[in-house]
């Protein structure tokens, strides 16, 4: 998807105060704060279609007007992605300005983590994105 100047504009800014993670990063924040929160800002039709296994899911529509309720504690840790790292990077700085601290958006969005194999879910349940294998250490069945 060809992206219009004013959106890349507004990423571009928002990239200047957020906080972005790989992959790899986001992995190793999962695996020493289990009550980091990986969070899904993308649309419900892409939501449903497939999404990272333990991930909720707050669309970017409805994120800042749902975030509190959802997130009351504003030290919890957030690691939001969407579909390609720039709705999550808007998301992020939405939440830092709502009050947020811990918050991060995941470079290269689920395009990034189907890339690294993590599990994901559909409607049909849970299991490896088709074509990506799983990602080993996390296929138990549990939630990263």
């Amino acid at each position: 998807m060809q992206h219009s100047p004013g959106f890349l504009a507004l990423v571009n800014e928002a990239k200047k105060h957020i906080r972005e993670v790989t992959v790899a990063e986001m992995r190793a924040r999962l695996e020493v704060n289990p009550a980091a929160v990986l969070v899904d800002v993308r649309e419900d039709h892409e939501w449903q279609a497939g999404h990272a296994r333990g991930a909720v899911h707050l669309g970017r529509g409805i994120f800042e007007r749902d975030l509190e309720r959802r997130f009351p504690d504003k030290e919890i840790e957030l690691i939001l992605y969407c579909g390609g790292g720039y709705r999550s990077a808007l998301a992020a700085e939405a939440a830092q300005r709502m009050g947020y601290r811990r918050v991060a958006s995941l470079i290269g969005g689920y395009r990034a983590l189907l890339m690294a194999g993590w599990p994901v879910e559909t409607d049909a349940g849970p299991g490896p994105a088709p074509g990506v294998p799983a990602m080993a250490g996390r296929d138990s069945g549990a939630a990263p």
